[in-house]
């Protein structure tokens, strides 16, 4: 019956393997996304013939009643623009659950091997790390008010630090005690690495939010795998190696296209410089819906930059409607999608793949950049920080060095905007004040049907 389960659970461990393959591009994503759920559910079905279940299958079927219920009704309620906090809800479910495999293993006190033991131990200590960040990372992105702003105060990283150190070293204390330890440490130490968690999430900004979603993922995909060790089983092991691998790689790539290391998200103030920011010349031209019809009707190429402002107005599929007016008169048209581009990674992708929008006209930064130079018009929909040329000129700026869309290089800008403010990270924009840029206000969606309707009426 052993190898019998262990050959189910390596060809669940297989199924998330390719699955996450898969997802390696849009046009497979959603195939992919379908074997790992083929994976998961075979690793749950097997796990009711598994030696060690014994009779809990109520609690089982308890537990997969309930969690499925409320994962298929939030999953098909949710908004796509706010799909980012629940996969930071989702991902912190992971972490807690690894967490809590781990106090259910060290509360037994069972004896176990040092390994076995620090792998418990050191999975608990991710997990609830993961379980509490990402929690305090869906308040933010779900905009409540006590938890919208970094919270800050006067040696905040050595209280945090402080916190981290003495929770590591009940770790390892509790690894190395055997089974001598008691109910109220093990309880501190879980107590400690949850207010870590929150503790490390609270200062940081919401400009950051994809970065540290990433990292939480891999935090979650390690404490998982270390759990799968202490559980002898294969299908976490692997499961949580490759997706702690994958968050991993995904983090660095993000903090790469930020221009920022890791450490400098995590335990620095996004938006504090030491000098003075460069004054910003000019000022912002108001443009009306038919004259910026009529200038991406009659152009050549245009490309489009979407932001987290077309989420949040819903408005894709009427880009998209417009797109298909400008291809249909002969106007070359593409998307160029920044790396932390919206709320999470991928997040302007799969808005434009739920509105259709084909994949060949999507690039990304790497891939778009020097095209903006032969650009007519560049309509950018609710993205900020992102086509900043204070990135490149401003050695003042928190966001100096960070790789961006070269938009102000086109012969005319369109940016959509609700107003005059500011972006996220609460960084004044060069590009709205350039002499090649016009502002288009209102919001995204009203906007973007004025757009069509004005290209139906040339």
């Amino acid at each position: 019956m052993n190898l019998f389960v262990e050959i189910f659970y390596f060809a669940a461990a297989v199924l998330f393997i390719i699955g996450l393959k898969q997802m390696s591009s849009p046009v497979n994503a959603r195939r992919g996304i379908i074997w790992a759920g083929v994976g998961m559910a075979l690793a749950t079905l097997i796990t009711f013939v598994h030696p060690h279940v014994n009779s809990n299958y109520i609690l089982i079927l308890l537990g997969i009643g309930i969690g499925g219920g409320l994962a298929w009704k939030t999953g098909k309620e949710v908004a796509m623009t706010d799909m980012p906090q629940m996969i930071a809800l989702y991902n912190g479910m992971g972490g807690g659950a690894a967490a809590a495999i781990a106090a259910v293993e060290l509360i037994k006190q069972e004896p176990m091997s040092l390994t076995i033991q620090l792998m418990a131990v050191s999975g608990a200590l991710i997990g609830a790390i993961a379980f509490s960040g990402s929690l305090i990372a869906y308040g933010k992105l779900q905009g409540i008010k006590q938890l919208r702003k970094p919270t800050r105060f006067k040696h905040q990283q050595r209280i945090n630090a402080g916190v981290f150190i003495v929770a590591a070293w009940m770790a390892l204390g509790i690894a190395t005690s055997g089974t001598d330890y008691g109910m109220f440490t093990l309880f501190l130490f879980f107590a400690l690495a949850l207010a870590f968690g929150v503790m490390m999430t609270l200062p940081i900004g919401g400009a950051d939010m994809p970065v540290v979603i990433s990292l939480y993922n891999a935090f979650t995909g390690l404490a998982v795998g270390f759990e799968g060790f202490v559980l002898e089983t294969p299908a976490m092991m692997i499961a949580g190696i490759v997706v702690g691998s994958a968050g991993t790689l995904l983090t660095q790539l993000m903090a790469k296209a930020m221009n920022r290391p890791i450490s400098n998200v995590l335990f620095s103030n996004f938006g504090d410089t030491t000098g003075e920011a460069q004054a910003v010349s000019g000022s912002m031209k108001a443009i009306e819906s038919p004259d910026a019809a009529i200038m991406m009707a009659f152009a050549e190429k245009v490309i489009i930059v979407p932001g987290y402002g077309m989420a949040v107005a819903q408005a894709q599929h009427k880009v998209w409607e417009m797109t298909k007016q400008l291809q249909e008169r002969g106007v070359t048209v593409k998307f160029a999608i920044h790396p932390v581009a919206g709320r999470m990674p991928g997040h302007m992708n799969v808005l434009l793949a739920e509105a259709g929008v084909p994949y060949d006209i999507i690039y990304d930064l790497d891939e778009i950049n020097e095209e903006f130079k032969t650009a007519d018009v560049v309509l950018v929909i609710g993205a900020n920080d992102v086509v900043n040329p204070a990135a490149r000129t401003d050695p003042n700026s928190p966001i100096y060095g960070m790789p961006i869309l070269n938009a102000d290089y086109a012969r005319n800008v369109i940016v959509v905007k609700r107003g005059q403010g500011a972006g996220f990270s609460g960084i004044e924009n060069h590009l709205f004040f350039a002499d090649n840029c016009r502002m288009l206000y209102g919001d995204g969606q009203a906007v973007a049907n004025e757009l069509v309707s004005d290209m139906k009426s040339l």
